[in-house]
């Protein structure tokens, strides 16, 4: 927060320097208050822990924009009512200015405190068919051990296979970056990066807004749903009952999280088992998450989701959290992987974290891995209120990423923006009421709730068209998507009916 305060703060001193330039006394003492604040952030880029041509690119940028700014207040300072009028373009430029441009440019600081998995802090991809042996002499000087990071199920579709989880014992631990650097010098060594932790971070519940409208259906919890109108779920419902359509499969919803209650009555109608260790939620936030893509609707108990009845969607449970909340970027990969070679049509993923990696090679083969299985994968744009283009797996290429937005559909406090990436949408994630363990529910926030909305519309998509692609779902989502208050910010919130209304073919007459 220090960078961007002492940026607005240096721009306003400079306009109160024109403004009153011809005070000789009060000029003196902005003057010194300008450049005062000016070396303030001066030091602070200079000292954040960013590689240097990082420094230099932010400081073109922001100067260059003080330097327009200068030019138009030093312009305006003839009227009064001019100078109001540049104060307030200005204040309007710097609205736009900070959050989308300046957010995020030296978060190094911040991800200097990303954490990496202690039972493995590296993950290691060799050349193809070559073995540990060439790693002998890093694994001698640094005491390293190996063993395979992922089980692919298929490892003629991927190189995951060729993977190996590096732990580096305790007393090495301050000599990672030189254990690193040493890997990568090995010829057969093809990639090196850290296995860093994932938390879900849940945020506080609001009170709901209820809709008060049934939808046409006879979940009592319906009412509960502000999303619902917000999203426009009863053209979706009207559409489906008028036209009857017939869908291709069941698709299979993966929620990968702290696992799924799989008896909750209005869960266990929708549920497919791939392991019985994955059906029970000790934390509640994966169950919260399946009743949102995949409660069972119009059966008379609780809430609904996009899929009218059984028959279209199936959701399923694959924890890659502990109990604690906290997973690893091993562990995930492994889930995204156990979900493909399950058969899974959507991965769902209300979770991520802080990455300190300029290039997400092991997640982005996975999320190729995923895509060639025939599954889309969509995860949350995390809950920081930054920049998601620093946030993994919502970063990762070939991803649709998911902000929240609230019930004046704005972005949600405390949602990431998705203005740099290729595939960011919107839904609702504030006030959200869905299914947690032992039959109950309960209302949480977080872009981790918006997700699971937009695997359900994706579920509800591929039961009708199994071949669909991320690019295919995505151009659906966003053309038939509506403006928010800050849809640059957000992405466009998703319109169920609209999706449907252009992926299903016209009734014959």
């Amino acid at each position: 927060m220090l960078y961007p305060t002492l940026y607005i703060a240096v721009i306003a001193s400079l306009a109160l320097w024109f403004l009153y330039r011809s005070d000789e006394e009060r000029e003196h003492w902005l003057q010194r208050i300008f450049f005062g604040l000016f070396l303030a952030y001066f030091a602070v880029v200079l000292t954040a822990e960013v590689k240097f041509g990082t420094k230099l690119w932010v400081l073109f940028r922001d100067l260059t924009a003080m330097a327009l700014l200068g030019t138009v207040f030093q312009l305006a300072t003839a009227k009064r009512t001019w100078f109001i009028g540049a104060t307030v373009a200005s204040a309007a430029f710097l609205a736009w200015f900070v959050p989308v441009q300046m957010s995020g440019s030296l978060s190094l600081p911040g991800m200097a405190t990303v954490s990496y998995d202690p039972d493995g802090e590296l993950l290691l991809e060799l050349a193809e068919g070559v073995g540990q042996e060439v790693l002998g002499t890093a694994a001698y000087k640094y005491d390293l051990t190996f063993s395979p990071a992922f089980t692919v199920g298929q490892p003629d579709r991927t190189e995951l296979d060729d993977y190996l989880l590096v732990n580096i014992p305790e007393s090495h631990l301050t000599d990672l970056e030189d254990i690193m650097n040493d890997l990568r010098s090995v010829p057969e060594v093809d990639w090196v990066e850290p296995n860093e932790q994932v938390t879900i971070n849940p945020v506080p519940a609001e009170s709901r807004t209820d809709t008060r409208k049934n939808f046409g259906v006879n979940d009592p919890g319906i009412t509960e749903l502000w999303g619902f109108e917000a999203m426009g779920a009863d053209g979706l419902y009207a559409l489906l009952r008028k036209l009857q359509p017939k869908p291709a499969k069941t698709a299979l919803i993966a929620i990968l999280d702290t696992g799924v209650d799989a008896n909750h009555e209005d869960l266990s109608g929708n549920y497919k088992s791939l392991n019985t260790s994955d059906d029970n939620d000790p934390r509640g936030h994966g169950t919260h998450c399946a009743g949102i893509a995949a409660a069972v609707t119009n059966n008379g108990l609780g809430i609904a989701s996009f899929s009218p009845g059984t028959g279209y969607v199936q959701v399923t449970s694959i924890k890659v959290l502990n109990a604690s909340g906290m997973g690893t970027q091993k562990s995930i990969i492994n889930g995204m992987i156990k979900a493909a070679d399950g058969g899974a049509d959507v991965i769902s993923m209300s979770l991520g974290g802080l990455s300190n990696q300029s290039k997400e090679r092991a997640y982005r083969k996975a999320v190729e891995y995923a895509n060639e299985n025939g599954a889309i994968v969509v995860a949350a744009a995390g809950n920081a209120n930054r920049n998601a283009r620093n946030y993994v797996p919502a970063a990762v290429d070939g991803v649709i990423s998911v902000s929240a937005v609230d019930q004046e559909l704005r972005k949600a406090v405390f949602s990431n923006y998705v203005t740099d990436l290729k595939r960011g949408v919107a839904a609702p994630g504030v006030g959200i009421y869905s299914t947690i363990p032992g039959n109950q529910y309960d209302t949480y926030n977080g872009t981790s709730m918006a997700t699971p909305y937009v695997a359900g519309l994706l579920g509800l998509m591929k039961s009708f068209k199994p071949g669909l692609t991320t690019d295919e779902a995505y151009r659906l989502l966003n053309t038939t998507g509506k403006a928010t208050r800050q849809t640059e910010q957000t992405g466009r919130l998703i319109q169920p009916g609209q999706v449907m209304e252009q992926l299903l073919p016209a009734p014959k007459k």
